[in-house]
C-alpha cells in the first residue's frame, strides 16, 4: 500500500501556504480536509499538475494584462490635448458660476458652522481618555489586521490539560529533556510554569498547568493566553472528570485542540475505547471523519512525541502568529511568588513589544523599574522580546496571575496608573466587606445559626493561594451550615503579622509551601494560634473537609427497636393504668418513644415513663419477656393493643449532606 503524505508537509514541500494547497484539493473535489489530513500519491500528484496548470494560467493572464495596459497608456498619451481643452472649459464654467447674493443665507451659513465647532469642541472635552491599561480580552489577544513590516512570527503557546496523573508533567519532561516530576510534591505539579521546546529551527512555548481539580481557576488562566490545546487522555483511563473540565476550558477560550492519547505501552491500554468516549463529548478525531487531531503517544517511552510535535506546529501555522518587537509591550502574568532576596517575582509571558532591563512597568497596583530578566532556564539576559515567557525582578508588590504588564514612560506614570489600580481594587473589597457584614447581620438575626471557619492563607505563589482559596469555597457551598470566611492570603512565609490577624478574627493559618518565621512560632504559642503546613493540595482539602465535618450539628434520627403486645391491664395509685405486655420482638426501653395501634390505627404517640419487671423498675427488657408499662399522657390501654418503641441514633455527617447511620443503631 502507497504511503500517503499529509497536505501540509506537502505544502511546504511545494513552498505553498497549507490554505492554497486546500484550495486546490477542493477544486478537485477533495472536500473535508484539515492541514493534518493525509492524501495519496495520485492525489498529490494530480494535486501539482494542476497547480502547474494554474501558475501557467496566471502567467498568460499576467502578460496579457500587460499588453492591455501598454494599450491603455498610448490611448491615454493620444487623449491628453483634449482633456486640457476640457480643463479650460471647466475652469471657465466655474470662475462664471453665480456667487450667493441672499445675506440672510450666508450669515445662517456662517451660524451654522460656528455652532458646530463650538459643538466639537465641547464634545473633545466631554469625550473620556482612552483607558491606560485596556481589558485583558483585548491586550492578551494575539493582533490582528495589516501586518506591520517589522512584526516577527512568534512561536505558539501550547497549554497541556488533562486528568491528574494522566502524564501532562511527564509529557514536557520527555519534551524538553528536564525532570520536574520528581521534584514536585505527591508527583503533582502545583504551579504554573512555562518553557521552551526547540523542533527543527522552530520555538514552542509550552505552559504546564497543575492537574489536580483544585486548579481549576489556573487551568482557566491557561488556557486565556494559549494559541493550542493539548489534552492528554490516559489510554488505560479514558475521559474523567477533569478531562472534561479541560475539554470546557478549551472550548471557552475557543483555541485549537490536538488530544494526545497517552500511556499506550501499557498492557491495559485501550485508544480505540479512548475515542469512543471522547465522541461522548463531541469530539470527533480524524480517524472517525472529524477535525480534532488525535496522536497515540507514550511520554515514557518518548513514542509519538516527533508527530505531536509537528502537528503543534501544524496548527500554529494556520494560525499566523506574528508580534510587532517594536510596538507597545503587553505582558500577561503566568504566576508570581517573592523571593528573600530579591523580592517580588513575576513570571510573564510577552505578547507584543520588547522589555529590557531599566524599563519603568506597571501591573495592576504594583509598578517600579526592571532589575532583572531571567529567561525560562533561569539564564539572565537584557532584553525580550515577544513571544516568550520572562522572568521579571523589580516590582513594587506582589501581583495576581493574569494581571496585564506594561511599560510606563516616566515612574510618576507608572504610579499613578499603580494607585488608580489600588484605588479599583480598595473600593472592591469594601463591596466585598459590605457584603460579609450584610450576611452576618443576616444571619444574627435570622433563624438560623451558622457556624463559621476563619482562616489565614499564606502560600508559596499566587496561583496556588487563588486555587486553594477556590477549592475552599466550593466545600462551604456543598453543606450550607458552614460559613468558611478567608480573612486573608498572601504569598510568603508566615509572619508575626498573620498570627496577630489570626488572633483577632479566631482563625486557623494554613501555610501551603511556605516556612513559618521564628517570630510568628512565638506569637503562635502566646495567642494560642493553631499554624498547619501543607506541601500537597489534597491534604490541605482533606483536612479542612474533617474540620468542617467536625463542627456539624449531629443529626438524629428514630430508629424502631422492638415491639410488644397488651395481655391484660392493672390500676395502680402511683401509676395509674398499666399495661401488662410481652415483648415480641427487640426491646423496650425507659423513656423511648412508643407507638400505640389499635385495630390497625394510632391512639397513642408518647414516651414510655416506665417499665417494670415484676416488682422492680428496669431500664430495658427484651423479647420474649413480660412487662408492665406505663405512661404519663395515657391510660386507655386495652388487650390486644400493639406497641412499637423507637429510639433516637445519631448519624454520622458529611458534605455532601448525606448521612450515614452511626455504629452505635
Amino acid at each position: 500500500m502507497a504511503k500517503k503524505i499529509r497536505i501540509f508537509s506537502l505544502a511546504n514541500k511545494l513552498g505553498l501556504r497549507t490554505e492554497a494547497l486546500i484550495k486546490v484539493l477542493s477544486d478537485m473535489g477533495v472536500e473535508d480536509v484539515t492541514p493534518a489530513s493525509a492524501v495519496d500519491p495520485d492525489t498529490a500528484s494530480a494535486a501539482v499538475e494542476l497547480l502547474a496548470e494554474q501558475a501557467e494560467e496566471a502567467r498568460r493572464q499576467a502578460q496579457a494584462a500587460a499588453e492591455v495596459q501598454a494599450a491603455a497608456q498610448e490611448t491615454r498619451a493620444e487623449a491628453e490635448d483634449t482633456e486640457e481643452v476640457a480643463g479650460e472649459e471647466e475652469e471657465w464654467e466655474e470662475e462664471f458660476t453665480p456667487p450667493v447674493h441672499d445675506a440672510d443665507l450666508k450669515e445662517g451659513l456662517a451660524e451654522l458652522e460656528q455652532y458646530l465647532t463650538e459643538l466639537q469642541a465641547a464634545t473633545e472635552q466631554e469625550r473620556p481618555e482612552t483607558p491606560a491599561i485596556k481589558p485583558l480580552s483585548e491586550l492578551a489577544a494575539r493582533p490582528t489586521g495589516k501586518r506591520p513590516e517589522s512584526a516577527v512570527d512568534v512561536p505558539p503557546v501550547v497549554t497541556v490539560l488533562g486528568h491528574v496523573d494522566h502524564g501532562k508533567t511527564t509529557l514536557l519532561d520527555a519534551l524538553r529533556q528536564t525532570d520536574v516530576v520528581s521534584s514536585e510534591s505527591g508527583g503533582i505539579t502545583q504551579h504554573i510554569g512555562a518553557s521552551e521546546v526547540s523542533v527543527d529551527g522552530h520555538t514552542i512555548v509550552f505552559i504546564d498547568t497543575p492537574g489536580h481539580e483544585a486548579f481549576t481557576a489556573m487551568r482557566a488562566r491557561g488556557a486565556q493566553v494559549t494559541d493550542v490545546a493539548i489534552l492528554v487522555v490516559a489510554a488505560d483511563d479514558g475521559v474523567m472528570p477533569q478531562t472534561v473540565e479541560a475539554i470546557n476550558h478549551i472550548r471557552a477560550a475557543g483555541v485549537p485542540m490536538i488530544v494526545a492519547i497517552n500511556k499506550i505501552d501499557l498492557p491495559n491500554a485501550d485508544p480505540a475505547t479512548v475515542q469512543q468516549q471522547l465522541l461522548q463529548h463531541e469530539i470527533v478525531p480524524e480517524e472517525l471523519g472529524g477535525q480534532t487531531i488525535v496522536v497515540p503517544i507514550s511520554a515514557l517511552k518518548k513514542e509519538g512525541l516527533q508527530e505531536l510535535l509537528e502537528m503543534i506546529l501544524l496548527v500554529a501555522e494556520v494560525e499566523q502568529l506574528w508580534a510587532d518587537p517594536q510596538g507597545d509591550f503587553v505582558g500577561v502574568v503566568i504566576e508570581s511568588s517573592i523571593d528573600p532576596s530579591e523580592g517580588p517575582l513575576a513570571t510573564v509571558l510577552t505578547r507584543n513589544g520588547t522589555i529590557s532591563v531599566g524599563d519603568i512597568m506597571v501591573c495592576g497596583a504594583a509598578w517600579g523599574r526592571v532589575r532583572r530578566l531571567r529567561n525560562w532556564r533561569g539564564k539572565s539576559v537584557k532584553s525580550m522580546g515577544p513571544g516568550h515567557p520572562v522572568e521579571v525582578v523589580g516590582l513594587s508588590d506582589i501581583v495576581e496571575a493574569g494581571e496585564i504588564m506594561q511599560l510606563a514612560s516616566s515612574t510618576r506614570q507608572a504610579r499613578s496608573l499603580a494607585e488608580e489600580a489600588q484605588q479599583t481594587k480598595r473600593e472592591r473589597s469594601l463591596m466585598g466587606q459590605a457584603e460579609v457584614q450584610l450576611r452576618q447581620l443576616q444571619r444574627q438575626f435570622g433563624p438560623e445559626q451558622l457556624k463559621e471557619l476563619n482562616i489565614v492563607l499564606k502560600s508559596d505563589v499566587w496561583g496556588s493561594a487563588q486555587a486553594v482559596e477556590a477549592s475552599l469555597h466550593k466545600l462551604a457551598k456543598q453543606l450550607g451550615e458552614i460559613q468558611i470566611n478567608v480573612v486573608h492570603s498572601g504569598v510568603g512565609e508566615v509572619t508575626q503579622s498573620d498570627v496577630l490577624l489570626a488572633a483577632a478574627s479566631k482563625a486557623i493559618i494554613m501555610g501551603f509551601r511556605v516556612d513559618v518565621s521564628p517570630e510568628a512560632r512565638r506569637a503562635a504559642q502566646d495567642e494560642h494560634v493553631e499554624i498547619r503546613s501543607y506541601e500537597v493540595i489534597y491534604e490541605v482539602l482533606d483536612d479542612i473537609r474533617r474540620a468542617m465535618v467536625g463542627m456539624l450539628e449531629p443529626i438524629y434520627e428514630e430508629h424502631p427497636i422492638g415491639e410488644a403486645e397488651v395481655l391484660q391491664t392493672f390500676t395502680s395509685s402511683r401509676f395509674g393504668t398499666i399495661a401488662g405486655c410481652r415483648v415480641t420482638s427487640g426491646r423496650l426501653a425507659r423513656g423511648a418513644r412508643i407507638e400505640v395501634m389499635r385495630n390497625g390505627a394510632q391512639i397513642f404517640d408518647g414516651e414510655l415513663s416506665s417499665l417494670r419487671r415484676f416488682e422492680n423498675d428496669v431500664a430495658m427488657v427484651e423479647a420474649p419477656q413480660e412487662c408492665g408499662v406505663a405512661a404519663d399522657d395515657f391510660d386507655a390501654w386495652e388487650p390486644g393493643d400493639t406497641i412499637t418503641a423507637y429510639q433516637e441514633v445519631e448519624v454520622a455527617r458529611s458534605l455532601s449532606g448525606q448521612a450515614a447511620e452511626s455504629s452505635n443503631s
